[in-house]
């Protein structure tokens, strides 16, 4: 089968367009597009950006022959298929709302992926609805009784007579598409963003946060329906008219050696993944398979979408060394699906830059002083971020305070954004959007920083923050704490706090444990509970559950409020309390949580 080809013969233009559709206009002028691979490794699919656009377009026609009105919302079972580039580009051209829809893998809760699909469709009140036939039961249970104009897989509209109407496609005011957060507390949101707004995003990616070169081919096996996915790797080619590969995201996550085996065979240069992306290569490899990959042209290693830890990425360069892999590469970032995409990169062929800062600082005054002010940077006291660079050219970003206040360097706080990438607002949620949008336009993140001179470190989300005793305790800290331990893995682990029926706030760390021994349960806990009590001087209250108990966002992250939520349905608050005067924890064979990962399955890593 044929494959496009690496280098584009078009002057390279960073996207600088004023909507997506013309974008594509321009892209369609070149050779380059889009390569979809199997589930071993071969190509199945081919779709340049001149075939795309036909397709688009003529699909587009279609889609207005069914009579709906300008602005309306498309959803899209969002697989990694080429019917999913046709429709969200038809959109464009039609002058309609692509809503990318999760696609997920793990189905083995039907009813609970339904009622995900049905509350989406209510809330983006979509009057079409399209999803690949292995999808479309699930999409048809969920429409049932909803006002849809059409619900069907892209065969059936296919069908459908064309409008011989003009097209008249998104305009750079009008919104581009709405793309739905990964929230776990609430209902995940409908995040508007403009046309405006994702070609100033893209064209910061592409001018300076990867600085995007003639030849640069992407790999990408990340889910459409999430923000890197979707505007990193699937609109982002298109508007720096570079060729894409595509490995199915469950593809991924029964072989993270074929991420590494299509990076060889394509020569690709740029590609993105969540740290735990990297640690399943790290899993799954032999020492003696790296020689097999050849990553020598890998020059942008991307690493973003959850806070990011330096660890994993290490274990990679060092196992993927003799493939020529480059630990300059790796290019850490910053951002979320409220202000597009990027927030911020940190320099290209620097690699990781890890500060290290006095924990007990940290800790009791928010402040992220160097721990080589206070002691050796190795010293278990010691916290450990990855610097997240300087944002991009045209945002604004300040940490603030609990009152507001815009905090000097290396004070922590809250981060806010102000910019042209930023949102619009929530879609129908005018009172959401005013929680966190102020009408100068500042976006409060919910993210916890501080600033080191021009660049940003990320701590973590404030709803997650631990506070005991007046003490802010990171619920990573314990987590990492906790894989330190043989028998727990990375990811397995999930810290929060409750407030018992004294008022009394607790730490709680939920363990995913696969030894079914309870003396070895017993062993595990009490270790774990010493060595929190020795490193933090904390009581933690520590459950062991089966794998995959652990909830996850549909980005892959772990879920820690809805671990406190499941939690909270079945604890023993007499037990919790006497583990305040020293009984251990407890084992428990808790049901397997309805969730769904960002590789879709729930695989025992």
């Amino acid at each position: 089968m044929r494959s496009t080809p690496t280098e584009s013969k078009l002057p390279l233009r960073p996207a600088d367009f004023s909507a997506l559709a013309e974008a594509l206009d321009y892209a369609a002028q070149g050779e380059t597009g889009c390569n979809f691979y199997g589930d071993r490794g071969e190509l199945v699919a081919v779709l340049t950006y001149a075939e795309l656009r036909n397709q688009a377009q003529a699909l587009a026609r279609r889609l207005l022959s069914l009579n709906v009105e300008r602005g309306a919302r498309v959803a899209l079972v969002a697989d990694t298929h080429p019917d999913f580039q046709r429709f969200f580009f038809a959109c464009q051209y039609a002058g309609l709302i692509p809503v990318p829809l999760p696609a997920s893998l793990h189905m083995s809760n039907r009813h609970s992926y339904v009622a995900q699909l049905r509350a989406l469709l209510i809330n983006s009140q979509s009057t079409i609805g399209v999803a690949p036939a292995g999808f479309l039961p699930f999409l048809r249970e969920a429409a049932e009784g909803l006002d849809l104009s059409f619900v069907g897989s892209p065969e059936a509209l296919a069908e459908v007579p064309a409008s011989e109407a003009e097209l008249r496609p998104l305009m750079p005011t009008e919104m581009a598409y709405l793309q739905y957060t990964s929230g776990s507390t609430r209902f995940p949101r409908g995040v508007m963003i403009t046309q405006q707004a994702v070609l100033s995003n893209l064209s910061g990616i592409v001018k300076y946060g990867l600085r995007v070169r003639p030849g640069d081919r992407s790999v990408s096996w990340l889910p459409y329906y999430h923000d890197m996915g979707l505007v990193g790797f699937v609109l982002g080619p298109v508007a720096s008219q570079v060729s894409v590969d595509y490995l199915n995201t469950r593809a991924f996550a029964m072989r993270p050696r074929q991420w590494l085996a299509l990076m060889t065979k394509t020569r690709a240069t740029i590609s993105f993944s969540p740290s735990f992306g990297y640690e399943m290569c790290v899993r799954r490899l032999r020492k003696e398979e790296a020689e097999k990959f050849d990553l020598s042209a890998w020059r942008v290693a991307g690493v973003g979408a959850e806070t990011i830890r330096p660890e994993p990425l290490q274990r990679f360069a060092e196992l993927l060394g003799p493939s020529g892999f480059d630990k300059r590469a790796f290019l850490p970032c910053y951002g979320m699906a409220e202000c597009s995409l990027a927030v911020s990169f940190a320099r290209l062929d620097e690699g990781l830059k890890v500060d290290h800062v006095d924990r007990h600082h940290l800790a009791e005054y928010q402040k992220a002083l160097p721990a080589s002010l206070f002691q050796e940077a190795a010293s278990p006291e010691t916290n450990r971020f990855v610097n997240c660079g300087t944002p991009l050219p045209d945002l604004e970003v300040v940490i603030r305070d609990e009152q507001g206040q815009v905090l000097p360097d290396r004070h922590c706080g809250t981060l806010f954004i102000k910019g042209p990438s930023v949102m619009s607002g929530y879609f129908g949620d005018p009172k959401a959007t005013g929680e966190v949008l102020s009408p100068d336009g500042w976006l409060d993140t919910g993210d916890i920083g501080y600033r080191v001179k021009e660049s940003i470190v990320i701590i973590g989300r404030k709803k997650d923050v631990i506070l005991i005793n007046g003490r802010n305790i990171w619920p990573q800290d314990l987590e990492c704490l906790a894989e330190q331990l043989p028998d727990v893995r990375p990811g397995d682990a999930s810290a929060f706090s409750v407030v018992g029926p004294d008022q009394v706030e607790m730490a709680v760390m939920v363990v995913q444990c696969r030894e079914s021994d309870p003396a070895k349960h017993n062993v595990l806990t009490t270790q774990l509970q010493g060595l929190i009590r020795e490193e933090f001087g904390l009581d933690c209250f520590v459950e062991l559950v089966l794998p995959h108990t652990l909830p996850r966002t549909s980005s892959g992250k772990l879920s820690r409020s809805r671990t406190r939520e499941d939690f909270l349905k079945r604890v023993n608050w007499e037990q919790l309390i006497r583990c305040r005067t020293g009984v251990a924890g407890r084992s428990v064979q808790a049901p397997h949580a309805e969730h769904q990962s960002a590789l879709g399955i729930a695989p025992s890593l």
